[in-house]
């Protein structure tokens, strides 16, 4: 008798790490396999078009996950966007994953979990101690920063002369969101045992916000540089472009503790898992000079 393909199902597939993780994974499994849970199957034509199975997943709907995880070997938990809700969110689906005796849940967490003071990690650390204890087999990808968190606001930025932030000198491990897409397609296709390993996945260069800057005068030919402000001014100037001042302070926060040194890493296992080297930070200001 012939074993069934592991089916593999990504939880917000539509986000912008779940559609890449989605792309990229069909290039390695046959569609069949993959299964895409969003919010609003509406919204995820493209993924069907790929051939991958669109299902209803709702962090917030306890009752419907069980019928969604029906026939799943493994499992991508991309971490919340709603910060505050998070870790209530991610236990709904773990305590769905224990019955539905998923094989292995991969969770994307933040980097050094366990010791990193960003009021960002505090969910990330809950959830992955939820999931330690559920009974559920697990692994745990802990993501730097994308490097778009930064790159994302330069053709805004270049029009007022200068990228603002709080993070002073720090050096940050950034990697591009892609890269990351990469790792946990290469952990959830493996076929070395993951369960219970953490990884700390992070950028192979690391850069401060003044040599991001420098890199995008360079590239774009026009006077910009860096200005560090204080915390509170920074979210301030966060909450001016449109973001909910609970959420601008958590950001501000992120560079502060940036500054400090929560999101470098050198260890280099971003690049071992994926058999590369990282995305450079120049060439993500070139994608987004369109150069």
């Amino acid at each position: 008798m012939t074993q069934a393909s592991p089916q593999i199902l990504i939880t917000g597939a539509t986000g912008q790490l779940g559609r890449l993780v989605i792309e990229q994974l069909a290039k390695k499994v046959d569609p069949s396999q993959i299964i895409a849970g969003v919010r609003n199957p509406e919204k995820a034509g493209d993924l069907a078009d790929l051939g991958v199975t669109v299902r209803r997943f709702d962090y917030d709907q306890p009752d419907t996950l069980d019928s969604s995880l029906e026939g799943v070997d493994r499992l991508l938990l991309i971490s919340s966007s709603e910060v505050g809700q998070r870790t209530p969110q991610h236990k709904n689906v773990i305590d769905a994953a224990l019955r539905a005796k998923v094989a292995l849940l991969a969770y994307t967490s933040i980097l050094h979990a366990d010791t990193n003071p960003m009021q960002l990690a505090a969910e990330h650390k809950e959830t992955e101690g939820y999931l330690q204890k559920s009974g559920v087999p697990y692994v745990i990808l802990r993501n730097g920063w994308y490097t778009e968190n930064y790159t994302a606001n330069i053709p805004m930025a270049l029009d007022h002369g200068a990228l603002v932030g709080a993070a002073e000198g720090g050096r940050i491990s950034a990697a591009a969101r892609s890269d990351y897409a990469e790792a946990a397609v290469a952990v959830l296709t493996s076929a070395e045992q993951q369960v219970g390993r953490v990884y700390e996945l992070a950028g192979d260069v690391a850069f401060t916000l003044s040599e991001l800057a420098a890199d995008v005068s360079r590239q774009s030919g026009r006077p910009f540089q860096y200005q560090n402000l204080e915390e509170a001014d920074y979210a301030g100037v966060l909450v001016s472009l449109g973001l909910p001042e609970g959420f601008a302070a958590v950001l501000a926060n992120s560079d502060v503790e940036a500054s400090r040194g929560a999101l470098f890493d050198d260890g280099h296992q971003l690049s071992r898992l994926i058999g590369h080297q990282t995305t450079p930070f120049q060439e993500m200001v070139s994608r987004v000079l369109g150069q």
